[in-house]
């Protein structure tokens, strides 16, 4: 393995990281109420660029990569990304501890929003931009990197793939490996536009408008208010948020096709279909809860909570309008499954995908009907294309997987001396990259009286939950590499 090559790749993603330091340093400059982030923003910028301009200029360029520099340079970006990333924030100081910097810089990056501040309508607009760029990046900033080294890999491409994206999302993206690139980038920085522009016509100020538009569109959640959406007080806000929540949901080569090719893909796909049917379901079953457990009187005022967080919990997104740990235990229940269900493969969300619990629920079918028919030969299916037996060994094995972190996580946290729901929420949260969690660690609370090793532990989730697993652990067995 030739680290100077992974060193030279990973220049790149934290030249990236720089840029958007120096955007953020610039409107600290230029903020007439505080700009005492601009010093450490910029000084930050400057060291980020150093380290990574230094390898591109020394080390050659070698598109042949192996399997495992690829592995290495993808886990490696991210790991340096969010060390980086947490420079700002440890020069700044406040209630950034270096624990608290690493934590909050890796939430912003894997797009869970889980936040450790008390007060966040107390950070300069510096800072705030750059906890919400951190969402930007790493919204698009994996798929696009993986694509990106990808076509200098021959057969390894496709293995790599299996990996990293569902077997449904994989066929979506009908595309060469640079024009997919230009097509995931184009759809994520085309919604971003259009939902900060939205968002200004709804009424949000400019700054909170791009703010909450790359959380949005990146699906993380971080938010300029301490009360999240909740201090807008908007049903046209939390409208506009409801429909991108749900495009950002979706397969972005679907949606290209759909806008620019004028293809029927999204509206046939079975996937979709189920996503969207899915999060209306819930929604309604939450709201009836909300109404006769007499949580909320008006019927429509339970609908727009119900619905709303029911999409960003869906999406991983996490916005919040209300307190939803104190909701009846149904409505609690709900929102886990869809903790665990989350959105569409292809889009920006954690989770299992959609496309693995159809998958899993098709090969169900299959089982009953295999056992009714013990001699008949009963593929599974889905939208009339037969799914191999190792793609579905491959969703179930990862299922099986993502609960047993879940489980070994939940009860590390106990050990730490967290309640059963706060271990498991958080747990179940930092896994699917949501953000909010139940107990004292809602969606208007914050996740800063988390014990040090807990911060940590759940950093590192957070980190298995949105390389998929696998991405992580396989560089860890190193026998396997022999």
């Amino acid at each position: 393995m030739r680290l100077s090559i992974i060193v030279r790749s990973i220049g790149f993603i934290l030249l990236l990281n720089a840029a958007f330091m120096f955007i953020s340093a610039g409107v600290a400059f230029f903020d007439p109420l505080d700009n005492s982030s601009f010093f450490p923003l910029l000084v930050s910028a400057f060291i980020t660029a150093l380290v990574g301009v230094f390898p591109l200029i020394f080390v050659p360029s070698d598109l042949d990569l192996s399997l495992k520099e690829i592995y290495c340079i993808v886990v490696f970006a991210w790991l340096s990304g969010c060390f980086f990333g947490m420079l700002p924030y440890i020069m700044y100081g406040g209630e950034f501890s270096v624990t608290n910097a690493w934590f909050e810089s890796v939430s912003g990056f894997t797009t869970t929003g889980a936040s450790i501040l008390n007060d966040i309508e107390a950070l300069p607009k510096g800072i705030l931009l750059w906890r919400a760029s951190t969402h930007f990046i790493g919204g698009v900033g994996v798929i696009v990197f993986v694509l990106l080294v990808l076509p200098g890999v021959g057969t390894n491409r496709s293995k790599l793939s299996k990996v990293e994206i569902s077997p449904l999302a994989q066929d979506n993206f009908k595309f060469r490996s640079q024009q997919m690139i230009r097509v995931i980038l184009g759809v994520y920085i085309g919604i971003t536009i259009a939902a900060a522009i939205s968002l200004l016509l709804a009424g949000m100020p400019l700054f909170d408008a791009i703010c909450h538009s790359f959380s949005t569109v990146a699906t993380g959640g971080f938010s300029t208010k301490n009360t999240s959406i909740a201090a807008f007080n908007s049903g046209k806000i939390e409208l506009v948020l409801i429909i991108f929540m749900v495009i950002s949901g979706m397969h972005f080569g679907m949606i290209y096709s759909t806008l620019v090719k004028r293809s029927k893909a999204l509206f046939r796909s079975t996937v979709t279909r189920f996503y969207l049917f899915s999060m209306l379901i819930g929604s309604t079953l939450i709201a009836l809860n909300l109404v006769f457990s007499g949580q909320v009187g008006n019927f429509f005022e339970s609908v727009r909570q119900s619905v709303f967080q029911v999409v960003a919990i869906t999406t991983t997104t996490g916005f919040a309008t209300v307190n939803t740990s104190i909701w009846p235990s149904v409505s609690i229940l709900i929102l886990m499954y869809f903790m665990i269900q989350c959105a569409c493969a292809g889009s920006t969300s954690g989770g299992i995908k959609a496309d693995r619990v159809y998958i899993t629920y098709k090969a169900i079918m299959a089982q009953i009907r295999k056992n009714q028919h013990p001699n008949a030969v009963i593929p599974v299916r889905v939208q009339g294309i037969k799914v191999e037996n190792d793609v579905v060994s491959a969703v179930l094995l990862y299922i099986v997987f993502f609960f047993l972190i879940i489980f070994a996580t939940t009860i590390l946290l106990s050990l730490m001396g967290l309640n059963f729901m706060a271990s498991v929420s958080l747990s179940l949260s930092s896994m699917s990259n949501v953000g909010p969690a139940f107990d004292a660690f809602h969606s208007m609370s914050n996740w800063d009286s988390i014990p040090i090793l807990g911060k940590l532990l759940l950093s590192f989730v957070m980190l298995l939950g949105r390389l998929e697993i696998y991405g992580v652990l396989v560089l860890f067995y190193i026998r396997g590499w022999r």
